[in-house]
């Protein structure tokens, strides 16, 4: 008998069995996924505009594979959630009208349900509160609606191209707009949907939204303030590079310019970025330790 129970809890603790569920479901997402994929990284993935869903996607997976550990251990024992039904079944009907219609901002974002409702009925609430942020990062991946990107795309367009202007004119560069086209000296640049286009917003709010998952900050104020200073931060990140662009045509060519565009133009942008956050968090850190300093007098006078 006790050889026995020892056979049992040795079957039970299996890995083979703890990951065989999860195998079968890796293969039915590749499965039903596979094609969708495929023709975003032949079509639209490949574009300028959306060059951003491949890098979103792996540090979603990277998000994932990073807090599995955490989930399997925070949902032991628990019983599956009743609620991943329906998140399954409406997460396949998206998916049914997103490919069926060619829909991407269903085909593509059922994915998340999809994934959802596995952990639902397989690790329950607790694992896909653990796993919560890999999904919500997907949300930056999924390609939108074309009617809503132009709509949006333009406004941002003539804010980044009117605030290069002036900022160009104000040191001494003969420089001069014309809507969203920028005349500087001899030469003329259009300030295009990849230099500050709604989805290169999208972009640089990912990256600042990671880097908050990152660094955890402890202090709620500092990561509210942080998320809410990120869409500010976006903007000027998409001005500098546009300035340098202009900058690098104005004293070394059109042809200079058009090479920096395609080379280093996106680097420049998420560099940018990412100092301005860390700049940006550093100041927000410093401005709550004096505040704290000075409330901290207060209380013992």
């Amino acid at each position: 008998m006790t050889a026995s129970t020892t056979k049992m809890t040795t079957t039970t603790l299996s890995p083979r069995s703890e990951f065989t569920p999860w195998l079968i479901v890796l293969a039915g997402i590749a499965f039903l996924y596979g094609p969708s994929f495929i023709d975003l990284f032949r079509g639209l993935w490949s574009t300028d505009q959306q060059a951003h869903g491949p890098i979103v996607l792996a540090i979603s997976l990277w998000l994932l594979y990073r807090k599995w550990p955490e989930m399997m251990s925070a949902s032991a024992g628990q019983p599956a959630s009743w609620l991943g039904w329906p998140v399954l079944v409406v997460g396949l009907l998206l998916y049914a009208l997103g490919r069926s219609q060619h829909i991407l901002l269903f085909e593509i974002g059922s994915l998340i349900w999809v994934l959802v409702a596995v952990v639902l009925l397989l690790r329950g609430t607790r694992g896909a509160k653990t796993l919560w942020f890999g999904f919500f990062f997907m949300l930056f991946m999924i390609p939108l609606p074309s009617v809503v990107v132009d709509t949006l795309t333009m406004p941002m367009k003539m804010g980044v191209s009117y605030a290069a202007e002036h900022i160009l004119y104000a040191f001494g560069y003969p420089i001069a707009r014309t809507g969203v086209i920028l005349q500087i000296g001899q030469y003329q640049l259009l300030v295009a949907d990849a230099c500050a286009g709604l989805q290169t917003l999208f972009t640089l709010e990912a990256l600042g939204l990671l880097y908050l998952n990152l660094v955890r900050h402890e202090s709620l104020a500092r990561n509210v303030t942080l998320a809410i200073l990120i869409v500010p931060i976006s903007f000027t990140a998409n001005i500098i590079r546009v300035i340098v662009l202009t900058l690098i045509t104005y004293h070394f060519g059109d042809e200079a310019g058009q090479g920096f565009l395609h080379d280093f133009a996106g680097m420049v942008l998420f560099l940018s970025a990412l100092l301005l956050i860390i700049l940006v968090d550093t100041l927000i850190r410093l401005g709550i330790q004096r505040f704290q300093r000075i409330r901290g007098k207060e209380v013992r006078a």
